[in-house]
């Protein structure tokens, strides 16, 4: 029998290290993170927002954190490949579950999520959360922007979700963004949004790195347009699974043919090792319903996982 490396436990309550459990057993809690809600000495929390009325199109993204979960099981064993630092040796995280709301008082909700976030910043843990519509990173940026001040969006997207609203009691997924500039919670001309390849003509200042120049450039390339409009100002990063092209992500409610690969999407987000003044990031519109063999839900949780170890790089 092979020794177990140090960094590997079959524990279900260590915060750190690797949990070698069968992937198709047990409770799917992100990456075999032991469930709590005791946050004192957590360096991050994974958080689900299953909320999905403010879709466009096709619902279904309040399943995503449950399919999230499940599919990260696949990738609890091992360090993850390609990063100088291997987050779950020096951190301690946990699954911090799911926010709760009234599913049918919809105004209620936005708050809800805005507390629920704010619950988690108060304790200095830092929060990854898996939608979910893309409308909850409205909330989840208001909760981070009262603690860090304005805040530099990365947004990885096939939408700018800044289309003209203004109706400002709407809860849609389409245009927070707009909200949340006029809000004065996130710096346009600091801001980026990568992989647009739908029309909007009002891009509210925001820097657009559209599908067709990441075709055309490398992934050093974006990243140091990134780290150009960005800087070291306090940053947040929302990748919208809908970045991704319908071959690699074909579960979500918004699909548009021509988006990135899974590879060019984790190459971008590498050559941003270290840095970014980086405080929260989500990853949102997975949709099980319209997914296949899972797909979708796998490529989610590598996105959350490239995220983590980012988020660890720039500590």
């Amino acid at each position: 029998m092979t020794p177990k490396p140090e960094h590997q436990s079959n524990s279900l309550t260590s915060t750190q290290g690797y949990v070698q459990q069968l992937t198709f057993a047990g409770c799917p809690s992100f990456l075999r993170r032991p469930f709590t809600r005791e946050l004192n000495g957590i360096d991050l929390a994974i958080t689900g927002i299953p909320f999905d009325c403010a879709t466009t199109n096709r619902p279904g993204t309040r399943l995503g954190p449950r399919a999230v979960r499940e599919q990260s099981t696949l990738q609890s064993h091992d360090a993850p490949y390609g990063w100088k630092t291997d987050p779950f040796e020096t951190l301690s995280i946990v699954d911090y579950g799911d926010c709760q709301f009234d599913y049918a008082t919809i105004s209620s909700i936005p708050d809800a999520i805005d507390t629920h976030i704010t619950q988690i910043l108060k304790q200095d843990t830092a929060a990854l959360s898996i939608g979910g519509d893309h409308f909850v990173t409205y909330p989840i940026l208001r909760a981070h922007a009262r603690k860090h001040g304005p805040l530099a969006l990365i947004q990885f997207d096939a939408h700018s979700d800044t289309w003209e609203d203004t109706d400002r009691e709407r809860i849609d997924h389409g245009t927070m963004f707009r909200h949340a500039i006029n809000d004065g919670i996130v710096v346009a001309e600091h801001s980026v949004q990568i992989g647009i390849r739908t029309s909007n003509p009002d891009t509210m200042g925001v820097n657009i790195l559209d599908a067709p120049l990441v075709h055309q450039s490398s992934a050093v390339d974006i990243a140091a347009r990134v780290i150009h409009i960005v800087g070291n100002r306090p940053c947040y990063i929302t990748f919208d699974i809908d970045c991704l092209d319908p071959a690699f992500a074909p579960g979500t409610g918004t699909p548009v043919s021509g988006g990135l690969s899974s590879t060019q999407a984790m190459l971008i987000l590498r050559a941003l090792e270290g840095r970014l003044n980086l405080t929260g990031m989500d990853v949102v519109e997975v949709s099980p319903p319209y997914d296949h063999a899972g797909i979708t839900a796998i490529a989610g949780a590598h996105m959350a996982v490239e995220l983590l170890c980012l988020w660890n790089s720039c500590r």
